[in-house]
């Protein structure tokens, strides 16, 4: 991921140091486990724990290797070794590539996870406090873009607050499905090392063995990783799309926080875009768009390929850094997000009442019309009211015989008052977050 969008605690994960630091912590987890089954010596295990370590000019003799065994473990186990001398022959004992690789994975995907678990849960706080600050807001709900029932701002934040405790909920199960490892050799059978080792390593890394594998972790598992990071996104997309369109000039019911010193456009000095959430609504295609190539990575020939390596190094740093970058982004455009309720009563008054309808509706047929003739009725009055300057929906139902043969001027006020549309609001909250 560009610098741009990596902000630096998820920009480290990823980086090449926690990378090949992660790799080092495998191999002296293994070096601990052969320790304790007796087959390298103390002075050896201690030596190594001592003199290996992981900096920027290590990396760098790790790429100068690469360059020539154009084999980045072979580099790595070489570079780690040559800190040791004689004792370094130790290193990468009876243990292959994906071995490392893969267990260390295990600990790079936990440690993002637990950064983006951490993200959602600042998150779910300001869609709280959002959805009680405008539990009494009330604006027009759309259906099809199209005004359909009146209800109030705070229930779209119940509704996101909701959806991102299923997000973290995915988070976590990925994170418990991902925190595995495997250390059983070239085939996964542990023709040169003992399961032993693997338990004893695992154990030290808080890791749970994959039950079976064929050299790698089955990518499944990084698959769910990436699918819980994809649909994570495309909640932030659908709350930053709603935004973008409440911003719109002709709406302006809502529009993210605009800073001082910040400026719109190059040409148009007057302008506010929503361009932070244009932005969430960018990189959540390309978190969508990485979760199909995890996806493919699952089929690899036979016992294993390498097709998911090259994969995996640009899809897992790119859509975890992406993912927290988002999250952060919506957080401060809703901590900071500019409602206009004036606007959401003058949006509300465009239709002329026409929101009505469905109460009108109910009304006749609860007077004994049938559902096809009250919606006729209903319809053609709305129609009506809809074409003609200045006439209200409900001035076009008292003007109606067949109306007001079956409906009193006192039923339809009773009818014709938004808070029964909003009567029900406390028992969703209520159902949300257990008050009201």
């Amino acid at each position: 991921m560009i610098k741009r969008y990596t902000l630096e605690r998820m920009g480290n994960v990823w980086s090449e140091v926690n990378k090949f630091q992660k790799w080092l912590d495998v191999e002296i987890a293994i070096c601990r486990a052969w320790n304790k089954l007796g087959k390298i010596p103390d002075e050896a295990l201690k030596e190594i724990e001592e003199k290996t370590y992981i900096d920027e000019k290590v990396v760098e003799r790790i790429h100068e290797l690469d360059r020539i065994y154009n084999h980045d473990v072979l580099a790595f186990v070489t570079a780690v070794a040559e800190q040791v001398g004689e004792n370094g022959r130790y290193i990468h004992l009876g243990v292959t590539s994906s071995d490392v690789i893969d267990t260390a994975l295990g600990l790079l995907m936990r440690e993002a996870l637990n950064i983006l678990i951490e993200d959602v849960d600042s998150l779910l706080p300001v869609l709280e406090d959002n959805a009680f600050k405008y539990k009494e807001t009330v604006m027009m709900g759309r259906t099809h873009g199209v005004h359909a029932e009146p209800m109030v701002f705070g229930l779209k934040f119940a509704l996101w607050y909701e959806e991102m405790k299923r997000n973290k909920k995915r988070l976590e199960n990925a994170k418990e499905v991902v925190s595995v490892g495997a250390i059983s050799g070239a085939v996964g059978t542990y023709s040169n090392i003992p399961p032993e080792v693997e338990e004893i390593a695992l154990t030290e890394l808080n890791l749970k063995p994959e039950p079976v594998s064929n050299q790698v972790v089955q990518r499944d598992r990084h698959a769910e990783f990436m699918t819980a990071m994809a649909i994570t996104a495309s909640t932030l997309e659908k709350i930053a799309v709603e935004i973008r369109h409440l911003q719109r000039t002709e709406v302006l019911e809502a529009q993210e926080p605009f800073k001082k010193g910040q400026r719109g456009s190059s040409a148009m000095p007057h302008k506010k875009n929503p361009i932070t959430c244009e932005r969430i609504t960018g990189l959540a295609r390309v978190v969508r768009a990485n979760a199909i190539p995890a996806m493919e990575d699952i089929a690899l020939w036979h016992e294993r390929d390498i097709s998911h390596s090259s994969v995996e190094r640009v899809v897992m740093p790119d859509s975890s850094i992406a993912l927290d970058y988002m999250l952060h982004l919506i957080k401060n455009v809703l901590s900071g997000l500019v409602v206009y309720p004036k606007n959401m009563k003058r949006n509300m008054d465009l239709s002329k009442g026409l929101y009505f309808s469905s109460k009108v509706l109910v009304a006749l047929v609860e007077k004994g019309l049938s559902r096809d003739e009250a919606y006729d009725i209903v319809q053609r009055n709305a129609m009506k009211a809809w074409d003609t300057e200045g006439l209200m929906f409900k001035d076009a139902l008292l003007q109606d015989p067949e109306v007001t043969s079956r409906l009193s001027k006192e039923e339809l006020d009773k009818i014709f008052d938004v808070n029964a549309f909003l009567k029900n609001v406390p028992y969703i909250y209520k159902r949300v977050f257990g008050k009201y």
